[in-house]
């Protein structure tokens, strides 16, 4: 059951985040996977388990990051990440053409939604045709997310619009990548058990736009002739 962060789970961020190297993790191992992993895996999978029962067809796995950094992609930072992630997906691999839901914590705040991490080119190009022929979906889901203030339509946009037919639905139509979150600093929510539930009515929320967005890789290709 997850009981809520702890002062203890912030220390250890800041503390990787300014001593990032083997000697001083390994001098706080035990602390990370007490302090912080292991109620990461709690909140994830009480989440999990409160949106299967919710919706009981939606098949959602679970996966925990590492936080180890990729030994290839280091770039001149330290081997280990001072932030933690959980994502929620249906399908095999939560990357590439598929959206995922998302809680992430770091030494400065917390964050959720549901989105891609970086969309293919192609993905997005069946977004926009999806939109051009047949607007009303995405529509009505536009109208629900304006009718809320936990969650805002976020994503990098391309420097020239692209002309959109449903005037609408511009901002969903130029973006490159795209995601529905929030975010918000190291409130008290994140230290009380209460975060799982404010996950839960949150991904609920968010299930319809997954279900439409998580379809667009069956999508015919729009570059392949018909």
């Amino acid at each position: 059951m997850f009981e809520g962060f702890s002062q203890q789970t912030v220390d250890f961020m800041w503390g990787i985040r300014f001593n990032n190297e083997r000697p001083w993790f390994e001098a706080h191992k035990a602390e990370y996977q007490a302090c912080f992993l292991a109620p990461m895996k709690e909140l994830g999978s009480q989440v999990q388990a409160a949106l299967l029962e919710r919706f009981p067809k939606c098949g959602l796995n679970l996966k925990v990051s590492r936080i180890y950094r990729d030994a290839r992609r280091l770039f001149g930072r330290g081997p280990y990440k001072d932030h933690l992630w959980l994502s929620l997906f249906r399908f095999g691999n939560e990357s590439g053409g598929h959206p995922v839901f998302w809680f992430e914590l770091a030494p400065e705040g917390w964050s959720y939604g549901m989105g891609f991490w970086d969309a293919p080119a192609l993905t997005m190009e069946k977004h926009r045709v999806r939109i051009d022929s047949n607007p009303r979906p995405l529509l009505k889901l536009h109208n629900a997310l304006a009718r809320q203030d936990e969650f805002v339509l976020q994503g990098p946009d391309y420097k020239r619009p692209k002309p959109c037919g449903e005037e609408r639905l511009s901002l969903w139509y130029n973006k490159k990548s795209l995601s529905i979150g929030h975010e918000e600093g190291l409130a008290e929510v994140i230290y009380t058990p209460a975060l799982a539930d404010r996950l839960t009515e949150g991904f609920a929320f968010l299930m319809p736009y997954y279900d439409y967005f998580s379809t667009l890789w069956a999508d015919p290709d729009p570059r392949e002739p018909t």
